[in-house]
């Protein structure tokens, strides 16, 4: 059971390493050091956590180097189940985010979860001799080099792309209206989304309700909780139009025709790499007659600039920053939508260029939802991780075996 727990707790992280990376900088912002720790370091510790977590659940699981492995639990236990019940007492994070969006734990839950944890340890810490392992000595080393080659891959290849299996309400095939749906009777949570503009170097606040004229440059937004009440998958998806502050969120979900929405939660610190080809699928948009939107979190001087520097046309409309992380984990990322379905999701670095858009989107396999891909996926990843664990421990057997009847043939003839 810990091995397992080990093993999927360091697969989801590595699965979505920048949701990760988040989680990291909001425990930061809670222990009030996210100004002093460099940028870089959330991201390298987001890929270490998963690599430690899921190396060292297949080495309980195989048996490799007991008496190390089972030390180095108890000590991650040991400093994860304080730490969780000070986020259980003083709750400056919602969940600990410690099965990344795939479960969803209260601090309290988490707790509880890291105190099972931390006993169990303890306990395989204590007779570990007694854990069998399923490979010997000899083959250890290709079991533990596997686990680490593994883990690393899916590390890399989700962050070049995007996460292999998308636990958030933003996945593909989701209906996002639906996941704004609040069950019959139940209390609605009101949100409020505040404005902070500026004007003659004078920054102020201001609502949907006030919100000004032109003559005002966005610096930033944030959404906040007014009354907390029955919290739907999707609570904060609204998107206010940067040119007159009109929301078209209605709009853009209503849409019964294909809607490109390019997602850059900061331009300042997005990827311009494909401005070219970003150009180009503005162009084929308006060429075939579909919207095309750039949701941002960014200030009017950001947006300006990165205008200036790609010669962007598309219209930018202002969404929160923590609602953009969560719709796509690329800066940016594109998103295609069709009557408030996402219908498919692309990275920066997998965006469809002109080889792939031959024709209308109606008549592209690229516009329609593949209902086979998660199942595809599931097979794909297991098989990847299960059978090459087999083949080595297979193959340490059939070797056992042969070495013990080649010595036992040796013993005779003396």
């Amino acid at each position: 059971m810990l091995a397992v727990v080990f093993i999927f707790s360091g697969f989801v992280k590595a699965v979505d390493p920048l949701g990760t990376q988040y989680k990291i900088q909001d425990y930061l912002e809670a222990f009030g050091w996210a100004a002093s720790v460099p940028a870089f370091l959330p991201f390298l510790a987001s890929i270490l956590q998963a690599m430690v977590e899921f190396c060292l659940g297949v080495y309980l699981l195989f048996g490799i180097r007991r008496r190390m492995t089972t030390l180095f639990v108890v000590l991650i236990m040991g400093v994860m189940t304080p730490l969780t019940l000070w986020l259980a007492l003083s709750n400056p994070i919602s969940d600990c985010g410690c099965f990344g969006d795939a479960v969803t734990l209260t601090n309290w839950e988490t707790f509880g979860k890291n105190v099972f944890l931390l006993i169990a340890a303890a306990s395989v810490f204590k007779w570990g001799n007694r854990i069998t392992p399923l490979v010997t000595k000899r083959f250890d080393w290709l079991v533990a080099m596997y686990a680490f080659l593994y883990i690393s891959g899916m590390t890399l290849y989700c962050y070049h792309e995007l996460p292999v299996f998308d636990f958030r309400p933003y996945h593909i095939g989701a209906d996002i209206r639906k996941g704004m749906e609040i069950p019959e009777g139940a209390k609605p949570t009101v949100y409020e989304t505040r404005f902070i503009l500026q004007k003659n170097g004078v920054e102020k606040e201001f609502t949907l309700e006030n919100y000004p004229d032109s003559t005002w440059t966005f610096v930033d937004s944030q959404t906040i909780v007014k009354e907390q009440g029955y919290e739907p998958p999707i609570h904060d998806f609204s998107i206010i139009r940067q040119e007159d502050g009109e929301d078209i969120t209605d709009e853009v979900l209503d849409d019964d025709n294909y809607t490109f929405l390019l997602v850059a939660h900061q331009l300042s610190q997005a990827d311009d790499s494909t401005i070219d080809l970003i150009n180009e699928l503005y162009d084929y948009s308006v060429e075939h007659g579909y919207q095309f939107y750039c949701l941002t979190s960014s200030p009017d001087s950001d947006i300006e600039d990165w205008q200036e520097r790609t010669g962007a046309e598309y219209p930018f409309c202002l969404m929160d920053d923590i609602t953009l992380k969560t719709m796509i984990r690329s800066n940016p990322g594109l998103m295609l939508l069709k009557n408030g379905v996402v219908i498919n999701k692309w990275s920066v670095n997998s965006l469809p260029d002109e080889y792939v858009l031959t024709d209308r989107l109606e008549k592209l396999p690229l516009a329609q939802i593949n209902e086979k891909t998660f199942s595809h996926k599931v097979v794909l990843v297991l098989a990847w991780f299960v059978f090459p664990l087999l083949f080595f421990s297979m193959v340490d057997v059939i070797w056992e075996h042969f070495h013990r009847k080649k010595k036992l043939k040796e013993n005779r003839t003396k």
